[in-house]
Formats: structure tokens, C-alpha cells, sequence
């Protein structure tokens, strides 16, 4: 017998259950970032390999070890998108949206990664981006950080979550930070593991990021990289620090924070969280002023953030235990008796007529009426609707509320307006 065939390991179906939670939670985020006058964009999941190898940096672990990368028909080099940042900067400088503008755009889907599947961190995992052009103050890196503080509270997860900030400066001030860090890692090599020792002259500032608590521990010892700033980046990091400050948002200042991709300068963060085990990181993003031009667009200061979805539900599950999905079903019809089907579908298309916004599902199939309130149960329902023949002779309906057990006799016209007033 054949084997039945099975989802691919690390690519995960997300069931009704699952995907009741995630519309609740994505509303939520789309809600707040339309409050700030955020656009969406939506990109290809498949791109040229090139543009990830020109964004990204080639030595980075994503490049040299997690991309989907094949050739097509034609011989073509295409990759699976690893992350959202390349592609939305493409397809800015491709449509002419960048130069000279201001755009404040966000994104959302599937991203895939060849890694170890773990709990919150899969092959195929789910991003909100979230991408701004053409402003290159410390204000905009500042309102990004206070929109998503807005969304931890809008969550529930406020406390939960920490933000852990940095700067990393100019590429020159990395430049010149690099060769002393190298300097210094080149006299302590017994103690780096061979990943960092292959970093060390690839991408040495990736060893600040080592999870080795014996690097660590060599690394207090280590020069700093804010001891190596540019003006400029001092400024703008103090900037930052003061509106921070004013707004009341907490942080703490990790001078090991660098971001795993070559773009970033300047300003980098995340929001961290020890809710979830040793996966900690639930949304990061920082500056990226050079990267449009290193994709042949004319050169435009940018910044933006990325958070894993499945994380993010992870957590609010964890810690949240008022987090509730919106229902699927507000109200299911249940219709008994000769010809009554009928009249039941049909009171249903008025009421969606009537309030759209209304989940309302009518029960098929048949069935007596004990069937039929346990399938109005099993769908969530808060009012069920009854009708028989003495209902549709009188051209009235039945109205339960399923959580209080009270019901009233209505003429049909009432309906929609009772209906919005109970589930208010």
C-alpha cells in the first residue's frame, strides 16, 4: 500500500482552530498600523537568488546555509523569499516609489528558511514587515518602536516583552570597529568555536551574537563597537534615546546587539521575551540607509522590522489568557418541519442583507432539535434561531441566547436589530 503523503517537515498546516486566533491577532496588527498610515504591499514569494545575496550579505548563515534556491525551466537562479526586506526594496526601486518620496508600507506572509524545525521557528514561517523610505531621523525609528509597544498592549503581552536597543553605526565606523575586533579575537583563537572562527574574518561581528557563554565571557573584554561610532550615528542614537524616553517606553541598551544581516546600519532592536524558552527574539528591524542603492536604486535612508507570526501567537497564547478568537459562528439558524428548510435559508439571506457583518451559519442535514443546538454548540454559536412551521406561518422566529439559556418569540422584522443588540 501507498504511503499516505504527509506535509513537509517544518512546513505546517494551521487548521480552523489555528487560523480563528491568527485573524484575531493579524486585525489587531492591521488595525493599529492603519491608524498610523501604513499601506500594504504584496510581494512574490519567489525572487531572483541574486537579490538576496547582493541584500543579505553572502556570508551570513541565511545565505550560505537556509535558502530555497533552485533553477527553473530556463536555467534562471530563484530562491524562496528568507525575509521580506529585499524583495519590498525591489520592488520600491522597480515602480519608481522610492527616490524623493516618503513611503510607509507593510507586508505580511509566508517566508521559508532551511533550519532545525523548533517550537515558534519553522521552515515555512509567516512575517509582518513593516518598511519606511525616505526619512532619516531618529523620529521614524522612534515611532516604529512606538507602534509596536502599541501592539503589545493591544495584545496583552506588554509585560511580557522587553526592548533591547542599539546602534551599530556608519559602514565606515563598522570598518574600522572590525579590525580591531578582529585584532582581538586573533589573540584569544583557543577559545572561539569553529563556527566563530569562521566568522572571524567573513563576518566578525556575528561572533558578538554567539550563544558560547565562553565567548561570551572572552567578549567582556573585547573593544566596543560604541567606543568606535561615527558622529553622526552618536547623534542619531542619542535622538532616539530621548524620544524613547519621553514617551515613557523602556529599553535597555545591548552594545552585542548587531542583527544577523549585512544590511543594517545605525539604529538596530529587537523585543525580546523570556516567555518562550531560549526562543527569544519576537520582532527586530533597525536601519538599512545603503541597502536601495546597493540594489541600483538611487540612494534613499530607510528602516523597517520584521516579526515571526507563529511566535508572536505562541506568546499571546502563553501569557494571555483573556485572548479570546473571535467567534466563527454569531448565530446558527435551526429549522424543523414541512417546508421549513426553505424559509430558513431564506431568513438567513435577509439577515446577511441586513448585517453583513453577522457570522451567521444555518444548519443542514436534518435532524431533531438536540442534534441540532449541539451543532450550534460545536460552532461557537452565541444565539441560535428557531424556526418550525408555527414560525413561518406567523412569519416570526424563535431568538436563543446559548450562553443565558433565555429565549423570546420575534416578529422576523425585528430580527436584525435584536440580533446586533444581543451580540454588541
Amino acid at each position: 500500500m501507498a504511503k499516505n503523503i504527509q506535509a513537509i517537515r517544518g512546513m505546517n498546516d494551521y487548521l480552523p482552530a489555528d487560523t480563528v486566533v491568527w485573524q484575531r491577532i493579524e486585525g489587531i496588527l492591521k488595525q493599529v498600523l492603519a491608524s498610523y498610515g501604513y499601506s500594504e504591499i504584496r510581494l512574490p514569494l519567489v525572487e531572483q537568488t541574486p537579490l538576496f545575496k547582493r541584500a543579505i550579505g553572502e556570508v551570513t548563515d541565511v545565505v550560505e546555509k537556509e535558502m530555497y534556491t533552485f533553477d527553473d525551466r530556463n536555467g534562471e537562479s530563484l530562491t524562496l523569499r528568507p525575509e521580506g526586506t529585499a524583495g519590498c526594496v525591489r520592488a520600491g526601486v522597480e515602480h519608481g516609489l522610492l527616490y524623493n518620496q516618503e513611503q510607509r508600507l507593510w507586508y505580511m506572509g509566508p517566508m521559508f528558511r532551511y533550519e532545525r524545525p523548533q517550537k515558534g521557528r519553522y521552515r515555512q514561517f509567516h512575517q509582518m514587515g513593516v518598511e519606511v523610505f525616505g526619512l532619516q531621523g531618529p523620529d521614524i525609528d522612534a515611532e516604529l518602536i512606538m507602534m509596536t509597544a502599541r501592539w503589545w498592549k493591544a495584545l496583552g503581552i506588554a509585560d511580557h516583552v522587553s526592548l533591547e536597543l542599539n546602534s551599530i553605526g556608519s559602514l565606515e565606523a563598522r570598518a574600522a570597529y572590525r579590525d580591531a575586533l578582529v585584532a582581538f579575537l586573533e589573540q584569544h583563537k583557543d577559545v572561539l568555536d569553529d563556527d566563530c572562527k569562521r566568522r572571524m574574518y567573513s563576518n566578525p561581528l556575528r561572533v558578538l551574537d554567539s550563544k558560547n557563554p565562553d565567548v561570551q565571557t572572552l567578549l567582556n573584554d573585547a573593544p566596543t563597537l560604541a567606543d568606535h561610532l561615527d558622529d553622526d550615528s552618536r547623534t542619531h542614537f542619542q535622538g532616539l534615546c530621548a524620544l524613547l524616553d519621553d514617551a515613557g517606553i523602556a529599553y535597555t541598551i545591548n552594545q552585542r546587539l548587531v542583527r544577523g544581516l549585512d544590511y543594517y546600519n545605525r539604529t538596530v532592536f529587537e523585543w525580546v521575551t523570556t516567555s518562550l524558552g531560549s526562543q527569544g527574539t519576537v520582532c527586530g528591524g533597525g536601519r538599512y540607509d545603503g541597502l536601495v542603492e546597493q540594489l541600483d536604486g538611487r540612494a534613499t535612508p530607510a528602516v523597517g522590522f520584521a516579526m515571526g507570526m507563529e511566535r508572536l501567537v505562541l506568546l499571546v497564547q502563553a501569557v494571555n489568557p483573556e485572548f479570546e478568537p473571535t467567534r466563527i459562528v454569531d448565530v446558527y439558524v435551526i429549522a424543523s418541519g414541512q417546508g421549513v428548510q426553505s424559509a430558513a435559508m431564506q431568513l438567513a439571506e435577509k439577515l446577511r442583507d441586513a448585517a453583513p457583518q453577522l457570522k451567521l451559519m444555518t444548519n443542514f442535514g436534518g435532524g431533531n432539535f438536540k442534534k441540532q443546538f449541539a451543532r450550534a454548540d460545536k460552532w461557537g454559536a452565541r444565539v441560535a434561531l428557531v424556526l418550525g412551521e408555527d414560525e413561518v406561518a406567523a412569519n416570526q422566529v424563535v431568538v436563543k441566547d446559548l450562553r443565558n439559556g433565555e429565549q423570546q418569540t420575534l416578529a422576523q422584522s425585528e430580527l436584525a436589530t435584536t440580533l446586533q443588540a444581543l451580540l454588541a
